[in-house]
């Protein structure tokens, strides 16, 4: 009897140090590269010994994956880029809520999930490129104005597949209206010089190269090509300064909904939220930090100040559906 006693001991003891072992790692599926997410897992590694196994791979495969596996599946986090995104996989159930005094002090609400389930963590602002050769700065106003006359054959556009676009689409939607939006891309793609470009990076590089003088891009695909070629023609405005300010966007995350380890995956949530996180997040993508007690690094602060549109980000999700419907009605591939 002692040595069956022993033995069950021994067992408990086993299973509760196992236990303690798994909580030691966390599994966070991501659609960020990796090279931008791998330094701020490290850290939070090299400061509380919690490993973080991280799979990558485009967003919509990764919410099907968790999906399909269910309360099976190994992730504790999901991150992804863009608002629209974070927003489906809410819809979907695969995130959890958290609340957390932390996430609400560092993170404005307008750029997390109203009902706790995810938190942004890195801006971009999806905004306004243009030829230094050819264009004034005094030329650009808003995003609206590129529909006028005065910029026929000369705008360029990404596709309307891509979210970012959907995500803005969205946003003016719930702006200025959809009878005004309608307009507006009308007048975009009457004013197009190029068929619309699969990518912001050979947008940027049609405007430097001459083929059109203004596109709308995001920010740090401007910040990779002036790194990589730093004489390039081209540079950034900030539209819509008198009014409700330029989109940004976000890069965040969320616990899963059937994290195996909620609470530690609560902590690294709140950790990627605070300004030592926060550092690494935002500069390793030219980003800007979603808590706005920091400033953007140097390379991003030299591209100026602007106001930001403070619209609930959730809308980016909310009415991605007509912002597609719409783009594809008019015509915008």
């Amino acid at each position: 009897m002692s040595f069956t006693r022993n033995l069950v001991v021994l067992s408990l003891a086993l299973s509760a140090f196992t236990s303690v072992a798994q909580a030691k790692e966390l599994v966070v599926y991501s659609s960020r590269q990796d090279h931008l997410i791998k330094p701020v897992f490290e850290m939070y590694t090299e400061k509380t010994g919690v490993k973080i196994n991280f799979i990558t791979d485009r967003e919509a495969p990764l919410m099907a994956r968790l999906r399909a596996e269910g309360a099976n599946t190994p992730a504790d986090m999901f991150m992804t880029v863009d608002a629209g995104n974070l927003w489906q996989a809410e819809e979907q159930g695969l995130f959890q809520p958290v609340q957390s005094e932390v996430i609400e002090g560092n993170i404005p609400q307008h750029l997390r999930s109203s009902n706790n389930m995810w938190t942004g963590l890195s801006l971009r602002a999806r905004t306004i490129a243009y030829s230094t050769e050819r264009v004034k700065p005094e030329e650009l106003s808003t995003y609206e104005a590129l529909a006028d006359e005065q910029w026929k054959g000369r705008v360029c556009l990404r596709t309307s597949k891509k979210v970012y676009n959907q995500s803005l689409v969205a946003t003016m939607l719930e702006s200025i209206g959809e009878e005004k939006t309608t307009e507006v891309i009308q007048g975009w793609l009457a004013n197009l010089a190029t068929p619309v470009f699969a990518d912001d990076t050979a947008l940027l590089q049609a405007i430097d190269a001459g083929q059109c003088d203004v596109g709308i891009v995001n920010s740090y695909y401007f910040g990779r090509l002036q790194n990589a070629q730093p004489d390039v023609k081209v540079k950034l405005f900030w539209p819509n300064q008198e009014d409700r300010g330029v989109h940004v966007n976000i890069s965040g995350a969320g616990v899963t909904r059937h994290a195996k380890h909620p609470e530690e995956a609560t902590r690294l949530l709140e950790w990627m939220t605070t300004e030592e996180a926060q550092r690494i997040f935002a500069d390793v993508n030219m980003e800007f930090p979603a808590n706005q007690a920091l400033e953007p690094s140097a390379e991003v602060a030299a591209w100026g100040d602007f106001k930001a549109d403070n619209v609930n980000i959730e809308v980016a999700g909310r009415r991605q559906p007509e912002a597609i419907m719409l783009m594809d009605r008019l015509g915008w591939n």
